[in-house]
């Protein structure tokens, strides 16, 4: 049942296919680009000028494709068939940008990225609506979207672990050694857990009240106007923007600037992302009990104060590290499963209104905001390039881009994540205002619950007398 709980069995399996495709998005943020630029030898800010604007494409990319899942009809389910059509071309894009060769340049990581951004996008958003069909109570879809954002942060872990493995190993000799064996991992995940997805998952039908009115860019743009969206919007931008930036200057920031070498940097991002899973269950459990809006306030003011205090952090001191990591990656699981939470209640809002099912295009906006923060993030690697910053040689940065480098890690998004905070300020969507919708969608589908004892109506028991019974014949 959609309305029901879902089993640990089903919540697991359903939130496989996170591994591989958070596996792919962390080096994504974090490993390509610096791969691309140190190692093969591509301008650092070419490298950001391509994903700048491929994410800007593919921005446009979201809406066109939220508009074909909410048309798509097919018995097998509109959304876990995209998630199926997505692996072949996500195994594609992949094998090309992790098996890159030494000598390409702009254009090949522009024309792979767009590829890679396609796939990735039609995956992420097919699983992401899907998840938001699979219950319709308030509290149980932060569990659905707490088992997905948990996987995510598995996913991430996996990859940032393997390098480490490796190492003990001794499989890898240099940087391509070990981006090569975190495309082959990501390889192999992929089809398997998507299949096991689409294998044990059911997908609860569209509830539109007709198919007459097929999603439209028109509707995209509708939407975008609701003021809850706004809301949802701004705050997923700009809990995206903040860990994007750190996320494209992690390396950079704490090799350079902090002074951890070897496998250091490494280990503390595996600590940052262990917190995270824990924090999954923190951020759930707190919207249980205070609603999804402030233990999001919560999350965001938690991260700002963290990212202020970092630059307290002494150079080279691992395990003092340790716990500044940990308090770091506790918040990063709130933006992410409190707002896709939010939207699928929203969903039901838009279906009282209007009598359609917008779960896929309201996805595709808010799977925009992700790409647009990210895209911006990619501008920090653009600033420092202006001021000076060398990507392959240290000794040939200035003093004002290892400034500048510290401000952007630390203190913007600190301001971010407060800014993020403040949008969800007097959110207007509730738990008792999304039980009262559930209410009314239910007297719309004709599936109203048996009234409760206190709704009954006294009966009064009907007399038979000798007056009233029939009377045998003659």
């Amino acid at each position: 049942m959609a309305d029901g709980r879902r089993s640990i069995g089903t919540l697991a399996a359903f939130a496989g296919p996170c591994i591989p495709l958070a596996a792919f998005g962390l080096p994504l943020v974090i490993t390509v680009p610096t791969y691309y630029s140190e190692t093969l030898g591509v301008n650092l800010a070419l490298v950001g000028y391509a994903f700048l604007a491929v994410r800007l494409l593919d921005v446009i990319f979201d809406p066109i494709f939220g508009t074909v899942l909410d048309r798509t009809r097919w018995s097998f389910g509109r959304f876990r068939s995209w998630l199926a059509i997505s692996v072949p071309i996500l195994m594609g894009s992949i094998y090309m940008l992790f098996f890159a060769k030494e000598g390409v340049g702009f254009w090949y990581l522009f024309t792979t990225l767009l590829f890679v951004y396609g796939g990735y996008s039609i995956a992420v958003l097919s699983h992401t609506s899907w998840a938001a069909t699979l219950s319709t109570d308030y509290n149980e879809r932060s569990k659905v979207y707490g088992w997905w954002q948990t996987f995510n942060v598995v996913g991430m872990i996996c990859i940032l672990g393997l390098p480490i493995i490796l190492g003990l190993a001794q499989l890898v000799k240099g940087p391509d050694d070990v981006i090569q064996y975190q495309g082959w991992f990501i390889l192999a995940l992929l089809p398997i857990m998507v299949g096991i997805a689409v294998w044990r998952v059911k997908e609860t039908p569209s509830k539109s009240v007709s198919h007459a009115h097929d999603a439209t860019l028109a509707d995209y743009f509708r939407l975008i106007r609701r003021p809850t969206v706004v809301r949802i919007l701004l705050a997923d931008l700009l809990t995206g923007l903040a860990p994007g930036i750190t996320g494209i200057l992690y390396f950079f920031y704490f090799t350079r600037v902090k002074g951890f070498t070897g496998i250091e940097p490494i280990a503390l991002l595996l600590v940052y992302f262990l917190a995270a899973v824990f924090g999954a269950v923190i951020w759930t459990t707190l919207a249980k009990r205070t609603g999804k809006a402030k233990a999001l306030i919560a999350g965001c003011v938690v991260y700002a104060i963290v990212q202020f205090v970092v630059v307290m952090l002494p150079a080279g001191n691992f395990l003092l590290a340790i716990p500044f990591l940990i308090a770091a990656g506790l918040p990063f699981s709130a933006g992410p499963l409190l707002l896709r939470s939010m939207m699928a209640d929203y969903a039901d809002e838009e279906r009282l209104m209007t009598g359609q099912d917008r779960t896929g295009l309201l996805y595709a906006i808010l799977t925009g905001t992700v790409k647009i923060g990210t895209a911006l993030a990619s501008l920090s690697l653009i600033t420092l390039e202006a001021i000076g910053f060398d990507a392959k040689t240290p000794a040939l940065s200035t003093p004002l881009s290892m400034q500048g480098l510290e401000y952007l890690y630390a203190f913007a998004p600190g301001i971010i994540g407060l800014l993020a905070a403040a949008c969800m300020i007097g959110y207007p969507l509730t738990e008792a205002k999304h039980a009262d919708i559930l209410r009314q969608l239910g007297e719309k589908d004709g599936a109203v619950p048996p009234p409760q004892p206190e709704d009954l109506v006294a009966v009064q028991p009907v007399s038979i007398t000798p007056d009233v019974l029939p009377k045998p014949a003659d």
